[in-house]
């Protein structure tokens, strides 16, 4: 499977060449803040997978599960693009709003849901963790 995608306006684009490794919704508050509120919805691929073109400007802050999270924006519109956690480095999670078909990415879990706000909609259907899952597996 191969998917492409961009930022807001453009000046970044990527293309994914592989699986995804799995598709979270995570409600830590750090989510919350680049996500308005709400969750961020996510895809995960093998690092190896994601190319992308354009220049990117990041930002870290400690996540909750102990790790460092690195996440990676376009300077000029503001479009969350990736983020990377210290203890994964193998691993992409792509911001799924930058894909430009991504109907086959429906979120598999909601992560971190105990820091949901009260007015939350989890779906029940998704796996739900109060906190950190376990890490992803190479789906067969």
């Amino acid at each position: 499977m191969t998917y492409t995608g961009s930022c807001a306006c453009g000046a970044v684009t990527l293309e994914i060449s592989g699986k995804t490794l799995g598709t979270r919704q995570c409600w830590c508050r750090q989510c919350q803040q680049i996500a308005a509120g709400g969750p961020t919805n996510n895809a995960i691929f093998r690092a190896e997978d994601v190319r992308i073109d354009g220049e990117l400007s990041t930002g870290e802050w400690p996540a909750a599960s102990g790790n460092t999270l690195t996440f990676s924006f376009c300077p000029s519109c503001g479009a969350q693009i990736f983020a990377q956690s210290s203890a994964r480095k193998h691993l992409v999670t792509v911001r799924i709003g930058v894909i430009d078909t991504p109907n086959d990415l429906r979120p598999e879990m909601a992560i971190w849901t105990e820091e949901a706000p009260a007015w939350a909609q989890i779906d029940p259907r998704l796996e739900n963790y109060p906190r950190q899952p376990p890490p992803p597996q190479a789906k067969a």
